[in-house]
């Protein structure tokens, strides 16, 4: 079974700022890290090989710095890499990277499944593995909480509806999102990342493409538009009182009224 698994680099911190024109993460600067629900896509597909034979091939689209978390695929047991990589991806929504990831994976070819996380903590809209698989015109389940055996033809699957848990049978080739409790990921082996260092890892672009039209790509591709967003702005206030209950009741009246909690006529009077 020749396995394909989608991966993203995320910000490894919360503290990221946005451009306000474009809507964008500011990426440059900020320390990355592998989508955490990924590394559960990756150990379902090592296990997967483990059962029934083939290859896990990781795919990711990014910068070049990208490389890094392919990387750690490689050291966790992948047998191949390949990163799209072009400055017209930039600035993609879910519907342009969904896109982007499936021309990839059509240029890439010879695959019998495509694993994906669950979700990425960037953006959370837990949807580019399903839009994928449309692209892409495959069977798919999202929220697989359990695989149960793999046919010649298809997998029988364990799906999470929120209420009920759903067992069902998917033909090959086919799609899955899964859930972070499938499993236990793997940490990645130092002896492997020695003996796959300096492995290529096939780097993409636009011109490798079967669609080469730019408007479908990146920013331009992206049907969706940010019209206005910016970080939080965090205003905490700390008081301390100090002194006898009657004082610190006072006080404390004081404080609620002035921040429009309890009107000041019906403030507590303190006798």
């Amino acid at each position: 079974m020749n396995i394909l698994v989608c991966i993203k680099q995320v910000p490894s911190s919360t503290h990221v700022t946005v451009d306000e024109k474009t809507g964008v993460l500011n990426r440059s600067g900020v320390e990355s890290k592998m989508n955490p629900y990924d590394l559960f896509a990756i150990e379902t597909a090592l296990q997967l090989r483990e059962q029934a034979g083939g290859t896990v091939t990781a795919l990711s689209m990014g910068p070049p710095q990208a490389r890094s978390i392919l990387e750690e695929a490689l050291a966790m047991g992948a047998d191949q890499a390949c990163l799209l990589s072009d400055r017209r991806f930039a600035g993609a929504d879910v519907v342009a990277t969904s896109y982007t990831l499936s021309q990839g994976i059509r240029h890439l070819g010879n695959y019998d499944l495509i694993i994906c996380g669950k979700q990425t903590t960037d953006g959370d809209t837990a949807q580019v593995g399903a839009e994928i698989a449309e692209f892409m015109d495959l069977p798919h389940a999202a929220n697989v909480m359990a695989i149960g055996s793999v046919g010649p033809d298809h997998l029988l699957i364990d799906v999470n509806l929120e209420q009920i848990v759903q067992k069902q049978k998917i033909l090959l080739p086919c799609l899955l999102t899964v859930e972070k409790d499938l499993n236990t990921p793997r940490l990645p082996s130092y002896r492997r990342m020695l003996e796959r260092r300096g492995d290529p890892i096939k780097v993409l672009s636009l011109a490798e493409f079967a669609d080469q039209d730019e408007r479908h790509y990146g920013l331009a591709g992206s049907p969706t538009q940010v019209e206005r967003i910016f970080p939080p702005v965090h205003e905490h206030e700390k008081h301390t009182y100090s002194g006898d209950a009657k004082h610190v009741a006072s006080e404390l009246s004081a404080l609620l009224v002035r921040l429009k909690v309890t009107p000041a006529q019906t403030a507590c009077v303190i006798r």
